[in-house]
C-alpha cells in the first residue's frame, strides 16, 4: 500500500516538473489556437471567394497575416507571469 503511494506521489511531481519545465501558460496555448484559427480561416476564405474577388484578395490574406505574423509569433514569445 506504501509503495503505490510513492509511485502515484512521483508521478504527479514528474507532471508538475514537466510542465512548469515546458514555459507555456494557459494564455500561450490560447492565442496559438487562435492564431491557428485564424490561418485555418484565411485559407476557407480564399478557397471559398472567386479568383479575382474581395474576399479572396483582401480579407483572406489579412487574416493569414494575422495568424502567421502577429498571434503565432506572440503565443510564442510571451512568458508566463512570475508569481
Amino acid at each position: 500500500m506504501f509503495t503505490n503511494f510513492k509511485k502515484i506521489q512521483s508521478k504527479k511531481a514528474l507532471k508538475v516538473e514537466f510542465s512548469q519545465s515546458w514555459g507555456f501558460s494557459k494564455l500561450n496555448y490560447l492565442i496559438f489556437i487562435f492564431g491557428l484559427i485564424s490561418i485555418f480561416l484565411g485559407y476557407i476564405l480564399m478557397a471559398t471567394g472567386e479568383v479575382n474577388s474581395f474576399q479572396s484578395l483582401t480579407i483572406a490574406p489579412i487574416f493569414l497575416f494575422v495568424g502567421y505574423i502577429i498571434l503565432i509569433p506572440i503565443s510564442l514569445i510571451i512568458e508566463k507571469g512570475k508569481s
